[in-house]
This record gives structure tokens, C-alpha cells and sequence, in this order.
């Protein structure tokens, strides 16, 4: 089992920072006529969350399943449900530290879209074969979004974020934005050396998840050796994941995320999806301040991938459960709701409307302008741009070009066209993009928060 991320971190340290420069729209900087266009570089300010009752409705779809994939203990992908798990109650009092010395765990890596693009490959095959060869490009020129469940629990909470900067890598290719995270050499180091404390509190969440799965539904696990509900050792190699569509006012997403396990069944839906999540007990008033803040990513996690219910496990600091609770997903915003300092969904989502909109826009006006200019005929396809997207606590986000010098640092040592692997590129979507002649031209977006007449569907909140 694993609670590994499927998606801030400084530059590298052996060679300088990628180049980035801001122009501002009505103050362009000079040029000589012999220097090369400076990188286009736009920033976008977060709502206000003060006010969060000015947060104009944006309709949420319902998640739907897709597909779903594996990971086995030697890594291998697989579409199928072999590391399903089903939940069973944990044992009371159990020892979360139990197993430590046995876990394997997975090195960090950098997070790539590539099992997800496996993912919609499939999907568009299996378009072109019941519905004529073209209609799984055509499927796919609908999505606006293709990322990791992780990467848009990011994007959602930047505004109320208060600690972690956060740099994404996106390009935009025939009206799809695909979007990963960035991790630099010395921030994968970071996570691999964790200290010794962070590392064992990193493995108490695991840990929780073992005693709470099984491989059959309602049946404690009872290996020779182990406890009774020990529901194996903990190996981050391996994963179940679902990938969904669903549709953030009027952008269109494919999101891939980890899911836990499932409540009883599973036949292809999200519905009996089960979050777990660890956490300190609640003592006093400052606990419980501080619980109800990790709510939101708790429930923007669940929320985004259709997962109905997140049972938490309550711990005391040397890692003995204490209590479980079960939360149902849409219920949690009214937990928090007219406190000091509460977050609102509202907020959120709609600022994911206007962060996508707008950066759908940019991208697709930069994605018109030529490819080489100044006899640069180095430069990448427009469809073949790299971008950085850097957010900010407490500032905003700054999407910029990258130079070639960046842009090789995302693709790394590896057979790609900007962050896409070559396989994808070649099959699905650089097909599109060069057919059409340039990538999909959006509207511009309104700079203030999308307004729209239709409430949530589906998700209540």
C-alpha cells in the first residue's frame, strides 16, 4: 500500500536557475535590434479569501470513471485491479509503527504524466474503435486539463496556502493544457532525506493503511507472523489508481489520483471510494484549529477525484491509534463554516475556473506567435513550449516561458518533447497539433472571478 503522490522546490545546484523575465503589458522593456525577444512572463493575482461569500457558484460535475491501473511491487503498469484494496475497520489501539524496519520505500523520482497519458492513450483508442477512427483526437481536443489529482488540490487551495511555494511544469498542445510538477535535483534529495522523526511520522500514514485494508471485502487480514489486521507491509511501489473526467465550470478535466481502497465493491464508479487519512488526537482548542485547517486539502483530495467518504485515524505523537473517524466529503465544509479564519470551496473552485480559463488564454495567444525569431531556429514548435508555473503563498502565480536552458531541465535525460514522452507526442497529441497548424484559440477570460448562472451539479457543497 501507498500513499505516495502521483504529481516549490529550489533550482538546481549545479547549474544556474532557468532564465525567466516579466514584461509588463504597458511598460515593455527595450530592445536593441539585434537582441532576441525577451520570455513572455504573465502573473495572476488570488481572490481575496476575506470575503469569501462574493464568491461567485461555479458548477462542479460529478466525477465519472474512466479507467482504473496498478502498480505491481516490481513497478510494472498494469490496467487492471490488482492492488485493490477493500476497507475493514482498524484494531483498536493499534500500533502504527508496527512494520517500520520492513517498509519498502519507493525512491523519489520526479513526478512524470506518463502513466495518466498510458491512461488517455487507451481512452482514445478504445474511442476510435466504437465510434470511428478520429473521434478519440476529437475526444481529446474537449479536455482542457489532463494532470494528477495532487497537482489540482494545489492549484485549488494556492489562495488560502500559507507555507509551501509550489512550481508546476505545462505546455498547451491542440486545446489541452498538461500540466506536472516540478521537482528540482536538490528538492528530490530534500524528500529522500527526511529526518529521522519526519520520517517515521511520513510512515504512520501508511502504516494506517495497512490496518485498515484487506484483499477481501470485510475480512481482517490474518497472515502467520503478524497481527491480527495487519493488512500487509507497507510497499510504496505499489498503487491503484483511478483516472476520472468531470468539469470545472466550462473546463473540461482528466484527473488521475491514488485511490485507497474501496467500501465493500467496486464495479467502475467513484462512489464507494474510501480516502484514509492520519492526524493528531485533538486536546485542545489549538488541535482542533489546526485539524479543521487540514480539512481543505483533505477534502479538495476527495472532492476532485468523486471519493465520498475520508475516515481518519487520530494518533497519539508515538504513533498509537487512539480513535477513527469517518467524515462524509461534501459534509466537511459545514464543519468549518462561519469560524474564524474558515475556507470556502467557493473560493476555490472558482478560482480554478479563472486560473484555467486565463491560463488556457496566454498559452493559446503565445501559442500563435512564431516559433524562431531573430534567426533562432533552435526554438521549440509553439505546441512543443514549456512553461513554469510558480505559486506563490500569500503573492499570486507567475506563468512563464521557459528558455532552452529550462526547458531541457524539465524534459531531462529522457526520449521527450517538452514534458510529454515521445511516444504520446507522436501518437496522440502531436497528431493533433500539427493537423491543425497551431494549437486551439481560446476567448480571453474576464480578469475578475467567472460568473456563471448555473449552481453545482452533482457535488453539492
Amino acid at each position: 500500500m501507498s500513499k505516495r503522490s502521483l504529481s516549490g522546490s529550489p533550482e538546481r545546484a549545479d547549474q544556474p536557475p532557468a532564465k525567466r523575465r516579466e514584461i509588463s503589458p504597458d511598460h515593455p522593456q527595450p530592445q536593441s535590434s539585434s537582441s532576441r525577444s525577451p520570455l513572455p512572463s504573465h502573473t495572476v493575482a488570488y481572490p481575496s479569501t476575506k470575503d469569501a461569500h462574493g464568491a461567485a457558484p461555479v458548477p462542479f460535475q460529478q466525477p465519472t470513471g474512466l479507467l482504473t491501473f496498478s502498480y505491481t511491487p516490481q513497478r510494472v503498469l498494469q490496467f487492471n485491479d490488482s492492488a485493490l484494496r477493500y476497507y475493514v475497520d482498524p484494531p483498536p489501539g493499534a500500533d502504527l509503527r508496527y512494520g517500520y524496519e520492513r517498509w519498502i520505500k519507493r525512491p523519489e523520482e520526479r513526478t512524470r504524466l506518463d502513466p495518466l497519458l498510458r491512461a488517455v492513450e487507451r481512452v482514445v483508442q478504445k474511442a476510435d474503435a466504437s465510434a470511428g477512427p478520429g473521434s478519440g483526437a476529437k475526444w481529446l481536443r474537449d479536455i482542457a486539463v489532463v494532470t494528477w489529482r495532487g497537482i489540482m488540490t494545489k492549484i485549488l487551495t494556492a489562495p488560502y496556502e500559507e507555507r509551501d511555494r509550489c512550481e508546476l511544469n505545462a505546455m498547451y498542445v491542440d486545446g489541452t493544457l498538461y500540466i506536472e510538477e516540478h521537482l528540482s535535483d536538490g528538492r528530490l534529495l530534500e524528500k529522500e532525506d527526511l529526518p529521522a522523526k519526519q520520517r517515521l511520522q511520513t510512515y504512520y500514514g501508511y502504516s494506517f493503511e495497512s490496518w485498515c485494508t484487506s484483499s477481501r471485502p470485510g475480512v481482517p487480514e490474518r497472515a502467520e507472523g503478524h497481527p491480527i489486521g495487519w493488512g500487509g507491509d507497507v510497499d510504496t511501489n505499489v498503487q491503484w489508481c483511478s483516472v476520472i473526467k468531470t468539469k470545472l465550470g466550462d473546463n473540461r478535466l482528466v484527473i488521475g489520483g491514488e485511490v485507497d481502497c474501496v467500501r465493500e465493491r467496486f464495479i467502475g464508479r467513484p462512489d464507494t471510494f474510501v480516502e484514509l487519512k492520519t492526524s493528531m488526537s485533538i486536546r485542545n482548542a489549538g488541535d482542533e484549529a489546526r485539524f479543521e485547517k487540514k480539512l481543505l486539502k483533505f477534502y479538495m483530495q476527495s472532492f476532485l477525484l468523486g471519493v465520498p467518504e475520508i475516515v481518519v485515524g487520530f494518533r497519539t505523537p508515538a504513533g498509537r491509534l487512539t480513535t477513527t473517524q469517518t467524515f462524509k466529503t461534501i459534509q466537511l465544509p459545514r464543519l468549518v463554516r462561519g469560524k474564524p479564519g474558515a475556507w470556502d470551496p467557493q473560493v476555490c473552485l472558482s478560482w480554478g475556473q479563472q486560473f484555467l480559463s486565463t491560463l488556457k488564454a496566454l498559452l493559446s495567444a503565445e501559442s500563435l506567435a512564431p516559433a524562431a525569431e531573430d534567426g533562432d531556429t533552435d526554438a521549440p514548435e509553439p505546441s512543443a513550449r514549456v512553461w513554469r508555473i510558480t505559486l506563490t503563498p500569500r503573492e499570486g502565480v507567475q506563468v512563464s516561458l521557459l528558455d532552452e536552458a529550462g526547458a531541457q531541465d524539465a524534459q531531462g535525460e529522457e526520449d521527450r518533447v517538452g514534458i510529454l514522452p515521445r511516444w504520446y507526442w507522436d501518437q496522440v497529441a502531436g497528431k493533433g497539433a500539427s493537423s491543425s497548424g497551431h494549437t486551439s484559440e481560446v476567448p480571453p477570460p474576464s480578469t475578475s472571478a467567472v460568473s456563471l448562472d448555473t449552481s453545482h451539479q452533482g457535488w453539492n457543497i
